[in-house]
């Protein structure tokens, strides 16, 4: 469907850039946080940028960032989207928006339906929601653990306009998420990898096949 818009995160390389940007990839996305895997430090960042600069949106992931971090990142990779991806209150989402003058996304863990709730506060404060599953306790990443939520819990839902989905998806259900929740718009890591980290220019492919073909 022509509608769907598809983010690609986590991409730490020019080849996989590459492959996500010539696969039609809407937006693509840069961790930097040095506990994941996928994250990539100023100066790459910055290379990486430039190189998808004009052919997507380009997505700056942080987590629980201060003011500095925020500043110093900011400058470097210029992002057109930053996308929080912590315990950010409402409040400092606004003061992110703010402070950066980007537009933010915020990313939302979700095991049940009682945590859609807290998508009405931030609806308010971002410019776009992410629904990613929450991720197992214990574990050391905030996103990108590939696993899935109950797609269901969705259902009768006012989901807010730009609503993004994530969590679990891959080539094989990306599908029939888009159909099950009605959103337009996803976003996939671990889902096009070979190995933690390391995205596969073959299912980054198959993924935006997946999407395109529906």
């Amino acid at each position: 469907m022509p509608g769907d818009r598809v983010k690609i995160c986590g991409l730490s390389t020019a080849e996989t850039l590459r492959a996500a940007l010539d696969a039609g990839a809407d937006l693509v996305g840069f961790v930097h946080f040095p506990k994941s895997p996928r994250h990539v430090g100023l100066e790459e960042g910055a290379r990486l940028s430039a190189q998808a600069k004009g052919h997507a949106e380009r997505v700056l992931l942080l987590v629980d960032p201060d003011d500095a971090l925020v500043a110093a990142s900011v400058a470097a990779i210029e992002p057109d989207l930053i996308q929080l991806h912590g315990g950010e209150t409402p409040e400092r989402v606004i003061e992110i928006r703010r402070a950066s003058g980007r537009p933010v996304m915020k990313a939302l863990g979700v095991a049940g339906r009682e945590d859609l709730a807290g998508m009405t506060a931030y609806a308010g404060a971002a410019d776009r929601i992410l629904l990613d599953a929450r991720p197992p306790k214990g574990a050391d990443l905030p996103g990108g653990n590939g696993q899935a939520f109950d797609w269901e819990i969705l259902s009768g839902t006012d989901l807010p306009v730009g609503l993004m989905l994530s969590g679990g998806l891959t080539p094989g259900n990306v599908s029939e998420a888009l159909r099950r929740t009605g959103v337009t718009a996803v976003d996939v890591s671990s889902g096009v990898e070979g190995s933690p980290g390391v995205k596969d220019p073959a299912l980054i492919r198959a993924f935006l096949a997946a999407v395109r073909g529906r």
